[in-house]
């Protein structure tokens, strides 16, 4: 574009200052590497549970198929492939799989019990039908308020919410048509070594009809011949820990329960934020200083050779105060020579700093002539981070006199504020206003975590100041401030409300603004979502199952999760925001995968004629390795976003640490938590 334009206008002279494109790139880049690895480890896992690389093939096609099924919806909404949506793809990259692995599965398991490849192929995709239909239509149905979320951030997620469902709902239509057909072309004929048993199907008539019945314990038993070892060893503990389980019922529901409180007591060590701090190598430097009463100010117009030329590395640009350069005497003219002054100071100060690539500099910044930005762009390979080339620029900077200067990131997601942190004090008297403000900034300035606190007519003349915020008839100062060292902006508002509350006078209110109101309305924005979700979701099972057991479990274990998707926040240092929050909302849709995985089963075993807990026993056994499997190729695929690789790793990393956590430890305790609910539900009901 710049050479378009350069050869447009060869008499000027164009020069990029200031672009995002290379972080852009990088970042994208980035998530790309993330998927591919996880499409290679996502499939990796799943050939030491089936054994057979015609079955482990039939598996992986899913991915591509579905990916690409997927780029054509959003080619229709007109998605691009930027950062979030990218991060969507890369992010269910190991649960587009897992309605193949299950049907997948499912045949093999047929097969292995000696039916012929056509015959497992229809009986073992008719048996899981409806739970890989119920288990992935609930993850369509949790995302979809999210497509309906207002602001500026529910318009950003959008994307992620209709890329996901559109790739869920076209990997449930591979594994139902695709898988099953590969699957009866490409799987070989098993024959049971200690059993004569064929088949779990009979063929009766001309016409080759199929009719299915229920495995028998004796067929369990010739499956549990057909595999390996530690399959066997495992599915043995799983069995004796379901023994107990049922007999312990009490304790079961007391370990969920304490699970559930863990989780909750976690939340007030994590810190809370919007979106995360990026250490995308570059960030503005803001600065203002104090107007002068220009009915008193003596001061002239500066000689044109104390403006000193730019140094290296530097462009500079004039705001739009270009068509005032006649005006060489005019206050505002006074005012942007000064700006330039002190722009190149702080050029200089930045760019002896070895990390600093280039800088780009205005003055008369937002239409204020006493106001500057100055952007800095970092160089790719250094040896310090963003936020510590800021630490060192602030402590710099500080030797400016009568200036202040704030180091501000460049936020991922425009909302249309400053500094993240930002409070009102609202009242009638302008000098109680000031002096209350700066008793607020004297104390938040003695809190680890809060820079750049500025109030905004600290430098104006107090007796005679430009400009009067209202709002609502009342006088309005703001006390803002950037943050760092760790501290959640949740947590800084909690913090500073607290210290202000028993500062102000009567006649003065506090309120939010900026992204500190903003957090407020987005949590409760999510938390209205995250609601909605779960209602869509056991809506969906509720007209599937036709009745309410099965959907009442599925809640009731829901907040297994909980404990930890905050062990996993916890331990990386992760925000708890908006991105975490989305990861919540993601995993209400995994959820109940192995719950509907295993209720379906029992419930087919106990149509068959085995009684309660027998067939409890018996779906341990046959359903545990699927629940293994798609656990495992989910976590696999999502763990090169959760290692927190590349340019934005801290914007994915959140997001694919809060489902893993949350994911582990849901399996681990439904595996004794689905089936104790079950019962202990059932027996109420029939009280």
């Amino acid at each position: 574009t710049i050479a378009k334009l350069q050869s447009d206008l060869p008499e000027i002279k164009l020069v990029l200052a200031e672009t995002q494109a290379d972080y852009i790139q990088e970042a994208t880049q980035a998530t790309i590497d993330a998927l591919l690895l996880g499409i290679i480890l996502a499939v990796a896992i799943i050939f030491p549970f089936l054994r057979n690389v015609a079955a482990t093939m039939i598996t992986a096609l899913a991915i591509p198929i579905s990916l690409l099924g997927t780029s054509i919806v959003m080619a229709i909404f007109g998605f691009n492939l930027e950062t979030i949506t990218l991060l969507a793809l890369a992010i269910i990259i190991g649960i587009i799989v897992d309605d193949a692995i299950v049907d997948v599965e499912n045949i093999a398991r047929h097969l292995e019990a000696g039916e012929t490849p056509r015959q497992a192929a229809i009986s073992g995709t008719d048996e899981i039908g409806l739970t890989v239909v119920a288990s992935t239509c609930t993850i369509a149905a949790v995302f979809l308020p999210v497509a309906f979320m207002g602001d500026t951030l529910g318009q950003f997620f959008q994307p992620f919410g209709l890329t996901v469902s559109a790739a869920v709902l076209i990997s449930l239509l591979v594994a139902r048509t695709l898988s099953p057909v590969l699957a009866s072309w490409w799987l070989n004929e098993v024959r049971s070594q200690k059993s004569e048993i064929r088949s779990y199907q009979n063929l009766e008539g001309n016409n080759n009809e199929v009719k299915s019945h229920k495995s028998t314990p004796r067929e369990q038993e010739n499956l549990l011949n057909q595999t390996p070892q530690w399959e066997n060893i495992l599915s043995n503990q799983y069995q004796k820990l379901l023994n107990w389980s049922l007999d312990h019922r009490k304790i079961v529901i007391a370990i969920a329960l304490l699970s559930f409180v863990a989780g909750v007591a976690m939340i007030p060590l994590i810190p809370k934020g919007l979106v995360p701090q990026l250490d995308r190598g570059e960030f503005n430097i803001t600065y203002s200083y104090p107007l002068p009463n220009f009915a008193t100010n003596t001061e002239k117009s500066l000689p044109p050779q104390e403006i000193q030329p730019p140094p290296q590395n530097s462009i500079f640009g004039e705001g739009a105060f270009n068509w005032i350069n006649d005006l060489t005497n005019s206050p505002t003219r006074i005012l942007l020579r000064k700006s330039r002054r002190i722009a190149q100071q702080i050029e200089q100060i930045v760019l002896s700093s070895p990390e600093v690539e280039s800088v780009f500099s205005i003055a008369g910044f937002q239409g204020e002539p006493n106001r500057g930005k100055v952007y800095v762009k970092l160089k790719k390979e250094r040896s310090l981070t963003t936020t510590q080339v800021q630490e060192q620029t602030r402590t710099a900077l500080s030797e400016l006199e009568k200036v202040t200067v704030s180091v501000e990131d460049i936020p991922f997601v425009e909302t249309g504020a400053g500094k993240p942190f930002e409070i009102m004090l609202l009242g009638d008297n302008r000098e109680i206003l000031h002096n209350s403000a700066t008793e607020i900034q004297t104390q938040i300035q003695k809190i680890p975590g809060f820079v750049d606190i500025t109030i905004t007519s600290q430098f104006q003349n107090f007796d005679n100041p430009m400009e009067i915020t209202r709002r609502g008839l009342k006088q309005v100062v703001y006390i803002t401030a950037n943050l760092s060292d760790g501290l959640g902006l949740a947590d800084a508002i909690n913090l500073a409300v607290d210290i202000a509350q028993p500062i102000l006078p009567d006649g003065v209110e506090l309120d939010l603004g900026g992204d500190s109101l903003r957090v407020g309305e987005v949590f409760g924005s999510f938390g209205v979502t995250l609601g909605l979700s779960v209602v869509c979701m056991l809506t969906v099972l509720l007209l599937l199952f036709r009745r309410f057991l099965e959907p009442l479990v599925v809640g009731l274990c829901l907040p297994l999760s909980i404990v930890g998707a905050m062990l996993g926040l916890l331990v990386t240092q992760s925000d708890f925001g908006v991105i975490s929050l989305l990861g919540l909302i993601f995993l209400l849709g995994l959820l109940d995968k192995n719950a509907l995985l295993l209720m379906d089963y029992i419930n087919q075993l106990r149509q068959s004629g085995l009684d309660r807990r027998e067939a409890i026993l018996q779906t341990g056994i046959v359903r545990l390795r699927p629940i293994l499997m798609t656990t495992s190729s989910t976590v696999l695929g999502m763990l090169p976003i959760a290692l927190g690789l590349g340019a934005g790793a801290e914007l994915r990393q959140p997001l694919a640490v809060g489902i893993i956590g949350g994911l582990i430890t849901s399996t681990l305790l439904s595996l004794i938590v689905v089936p104790v609910l079950y019962t202990l539900l059932e027996d109420w009901w029939e009280l």
